[in-house]
C-alpha cells in the first residue's frame, strides 16, 4: 500500500473525529473528552509513524534547502502539537479553556495536514519510486498492526 494514500487515510479519519467534536453542545463534556481521547490515539501513533517511517526517509532524500527545510518544519509543526495534546490531557474537559485548546490543536493539525499534502507529499512523489512508498506503506502497515490500530 502507498505511504502517502495511507498517511492520507489518517488525516482524513482525524479530520472527520474534529468535525463530530465541532457538532457537539456546550455541556457536552464528557462526550468531548471521549472524542479527544480517539483523536489523541490517532494522532499519537500517526506522528510516531510519521517520524520513524516516513520522514527520516525523506530526509535522506532531501536533495535541496526547500525539501530539507519542509521536514525540518514538518517536525517542528508535530512538536507543537504533542505540547497542545499534553495540554488537554492535563485539563479537566469542564474547564473553560478546553473547548479553546480543543479547537486550537485542530487549527494546528488542519495547518499541518494542509502543509503535507499540498508541499511535502508531493515533493515526497518526486523523491521515491512508486515500489518505493510502497514498502514504506508495508512498514507503516505493520507498525500500525503491531500498534493494535484499525484501519
Amino acid at each position: 500500500m502507498d505511504a502517502i494514500k495511507l498517511l492520507k487515510e489518517d488525516h482524513k479519519k482525524v479530520k472527520a473525529l474534529f468535525e463530530e467534536v465541532e457538532g457537539l453542545g456546550e455541556r457536552a463534556a464528557t462526550q468531548r473528552k471521549n472524542l479527544f481521547q480517539k483523536i489523541d490515539q490517532e494522532l499519537t501513533l500517526h506522528a510516531k509513524i510519521e517520524e520513524t517511517l516516513f520522514y527520516p526517509e525523506f530526509k535522506k532524500r532531501a536533495e535541496d534547502s526547500e525539501e530539507r527545510d519542509e521536514i525540518l518544519e514538518a517536525y517542528e509543526e508535530h512538536g507543537v502539537v504533542k505540547v497542545m495534546i499534553g495540554e488537554l490531557e492535563d485539563l479537566d474537559p469542564k474547564d473553560e479553556k478546553y473547548k479553546a485548546k480543543l479547537t486550537v490543536l485542530k487549527e494546528l493539525v488542519l495547518h499541518h495536514v494542509k502543509e503535507e499534502e499540498g508541499e511535502l507529499f508531493p515533493m515526497a512523489r518526486e523523491l521515491f519510486e512508486p515500489e518505493e512508498l510502497n514498502k514504506i506503506g508495508d512498514r507503516i502497515v505493520a507498525a500500525k498492526e503491531k500498534a493494535g490500530a484499525k484501519r
